[in-house]
């Protein structure tokens, strides 16, 4: 059996994940902040400080492990994930399984939450 290489599994669940981002673009901001509150012990979305997580300052658009100062995991830096609505919402829904031998500890978000969240971040980081 051929073994298929992490950019390829990667870009075939960004494929099956494209049209996600458009459902997750209907949260509800407001109850995307109470969401946050789950994320806010490690996340900063205000500040460019690093916690025990990365700040959120400026996500969308990003590639995932590339927040100066804070140190990734190999898996996250060598992703080649780049933080949109479709990857973001596939991460939060199984950081693991998403990018696996990443240091991320919360459990994964149900569908609903994933998508106030997402609104909730666009709404405190799009500049």
């Amino acid at each position: 059996m051929r073994k298929i290489g992490r950019p390829i599994v990667l870009s075939i669940a960004g494929l099956l994940l494209a049209g996600a981002g458009a459902a997750h673009a209907q949260g509800d901001p407001e109850q995307g902040a109470a969401v946050f509150a789950k994320c806010q012990a490690c996340h900063a979305i205000d500040e460019t400080e690093n916690g025990a997580g990365p700040h959120l300052v400026d996500i969308f658009g990003r590639a995932a492990g590339s927040v100066a100062g804070f140190r990734y995991s190999g898996a996250l830096k060598d992703s080649g994930v780049v933080w949109e609505d479709d990857t973001m919402a596939a991460f939060l829904e199984d950081p693991k399984a998403f990018i696996p031998g990443n240091r991320m500890l919360a459990p994964g978000l149900d569908d609903e939450e994933i998508a106030d969240l997402l609104a909730y971040l666009h709404a405190e980081t799009d500049g």
